[in-house]
């Protein structure tokens, strides 16, 4: 143990700045790794992992001279690493993905849904479904996906049904004999919260005064909530999203699932996109 702590005080005399610099950067390792794990309700296995890492460099240190330990356990860090990313792949993946986005979208990354991610994709399989349905039926449609807060005075406004999203539950309410088809339909995760919701209109001037009601309630209620809406044209089955304001149309099954994917944080986030386009004229009822 003496070696030991002289080899440590000979480090700190003639390497003093390289010395501070090699043990902040290795607290931050570990100050990083144990807030992963915190964030994915995994802290137990804390101790496991520091204890691991001073067991690597007990067998690795010169004093033991164990050759074979020595060069195995050199990559010890790596090897826990490896490990955690084994362990949590879903939020590794969403991990990577926050680095290579936007700043301004990294909150979709931070969300978290009461299910796993296919069933999350499976959900955004059966609202694409749906909404290309209705398409072709020209039957209007209101969408709005939140990743996290909706105002309570909006969820109370509709009727509450909690169930799990499909293609014909979207389908049935908003056909147009059903009681619940007016409104919008609020959609948290793979649930739908609410249905036949009032929304509040937009009162920008530089919305397309042929844009009905439908539109303007979508682009309002993003211009002070974090959501993203979807809306389907009654009059000519045109496929749109607003998002913070921002009216994009003409959307197609791969742009609405790259769009949805991107919102709840399933996949990375280009850092320009040309997706549909704004404010186009859409004639007659919206």
């Amino acid at each position: 143990m003496k070696q030991f702590l002289d080899n440590i005080k000979n480090e700190l005399t003639n390497r003093p700045v390289q010395s501070v610099i090699d043990v902040v950067l290795f607290a931050f390792l570990i100050y990083a790794l144990f807030v992963f794990l915190k964030k994915n309700d995994s802290v137990r296995l804390f101790k496991y992992v520091v204890a691991f890492l001073a067991v690597s460099v007990v067998l690795t240190s010169r004093l033991l001279d164990f050759k074979l330990l020595s060069h195995v356990f050199e990559y010890a860090f790596l090897v826990v690493i490896v490990g955690v990313a084994a362990l949590f792949p879903q939020e590794t993946r969403r991990g990577l993905w926050k680095i290579s986005s936007p700043r301004d979208m990294q909150q979709a990354f931070n969300t978290q849904y009461d299910c796993s991610d296919e069933e999350l994709k499976a959900g955004i399989d059966d609202i694409v479904r749906a909404s290309l349905n209705m398409a072709k039926k020209d039957v209007g449609a209101l969408i709005v996906i939140t990743p996290d807060y909706i105002p309570v005075h909006i969820k109370e406004s509709g009727t509450k049904l909690d169930a799990v999203v499909s293609c014909g539950l979207l389908e049935s309410i908003f056909n147009t004999k059903a009681p619940l088809h007016d409104g919008a339909v609020l959609v948290r995760g793979n649930r739908i919260l609410a249905a036949g919701c009032f929304l509040p209109l937009t009162q920008s001037l530089e919305v397309d005064k042929v844009l009905g009601t439908r539109h303007r309630a979508a682009i309002g209620v993003t211009e002070t909530n974090n959501v993203l809406t979807i809306i389907v044209s009654e009059e000519t089955g045109v496929i749109s999203v607003a998002h913070r304001g921002n009216l994009k149309r003409y959307y197609d099954a791969e742009m609405l699932t790259d769009t949805l994917q991107e919102f709840y944080g399933l996949k990375a986030i280009p850092h320009s996109t040309k997706r549909g386009k704004h404010n186009k004229r859409d004639h007659g009822r919206a």
